[in-house]
């Protein structure tokens, strides 16, 4: 399991890049591992890192990085982290899902980070599974796989299997694995290392507090927005938002005008159209249950709605035509 203490010393890790991975999540797993060869004395951690060709891969910022093996000619893992972020459904290649398979059949810990875990369950590997994800692309994961148990943890370890919701809290998951192998000191003092002033537990919150980033504290503002997130599917009128946060229609317009310069109206709206970007760019939902799902009666009114405020159509997210 992962975490477990390991009986070969360096321990091998792989890291499958998904093109457009993250590069900053990736980062933050590979350098507690480094931090920890170097606090120990000796080499007890060893990376390598696989691309499905064993060519270069291109990170999700433009960035390249080199690949040692392709999954033809990998040798076998212990453990695997598939590395993915966006549009990671673009990149299912049934080769790769057979390799994953495989190395599950061979007793491998599998693991992800980001958008990681869609390829785990493309395989059918995450079936009795907890898995987490990037908070930005949990809702488009659940509709895809709704059999699967997502948590919103910062990452989630699950017996065999293992998760990351991307970003610094790749930081949190593998500090979480030295402690347990080679114990909380070394951990504490690569946190230090990195002026990471605590190492976060699994339950930590992938996103700040809805008060923080609105950047105020006003409890009824915070109430009403929380609404519109929570119904995007089928938005309440704006008098019903205002009802559920004890206000009138004309306090809510106040109180938005004051704190966050907009109305109501204009903010639940692009709350919706931003819900559908990341629909757009994490799933393969066809364009008009995308609109239906976030709460537009029209494909030619969320077509428009799109262009409006994003200056281009839907379809042109995923590079088609339009």
């Amino acid at each position: 399991m992962f975490g477990d203490k390991s009986t070969e010393f360096p321990q091998r890790i792989g890291f499958f890049l998904v093109p457009q991975f993250s590069m900053m999540a990736f980062f933050s797993a590979i350098e507690p591992l480094r931090v920890a060869n170097r606090m120990a004395g000796t080499p007890v951690y060893r990376w390598h890192v696989l691309s499905r060709d064993g060519a270069p891969v291109e990170a999700s910022n433009g960035m390249s990085l080199p690949a040692e093996n392709s999954i033809d000619d990998a040798p076998p893992f212990a453990t695997l982290i598939v590395c993915a972020s966006f549009e990671p459904h673009l990149h299912i290649d049934k080769a790769v899902l057979k390799w994953l398979r495989a190395l599950d059949r061979q007793g491998a810990d599998l693991g992800s980070l980001d958008t990681g875990c869609y390829l785990l369950a493309k395989a059918g590997l995450l079936e009795g599974y907890r898995t987490t994800v990037h908070w930005e692309a949990m809702e488009s994961f659940t509709e895809e796989f709704p059999d699967i148990e997502v948590v919103p943890n910062l990452f989630e370890i699950d017996r065999r299997r293992f998760s990351c919701s991307g970003g610094t809290a790749a930081i949190d998951m593998m500090l979480h694995m030295i402690a347990l192998q080679h114990g909380h000191e070394i951990a504490a003092s690569i946190s230090e290392q990195f002026i990471h002033d605590r190492i976060r537990t699994a339950r930590d919150h992938q996103r700040m507090a809805l008060h923080a980033r609105l950047g105020t504290s006003a409890p009824k503002l915070v109430r009403a927005i929380g609404l519109m997130e929570a119904n995007l599917e089928e938005p309440l009128s704006p008098g019903r938002v205002a009802a559920e946060a004890g206000l009138s229609l004309r306090q809510l317009e106040r109180l938005f005008h004051r704190h966050l310069k907009s109305t109501p109206r204009r903010t639940y709206h692009e709350l919706r159209l931003n819900r559908a970007r990341s629909l757009l760019l994490h799933t393969g939902m066809p364009v008009l249950d995308v609109g239906i799902a976030c709460g537009f009666a029209s494909a030619a009114h969320f077509s428009r709605s799109y262009r409006a405020f994003f200056g281009k159509p839907p379809r042109a997210e995923r590079g088609a035509p339009e």
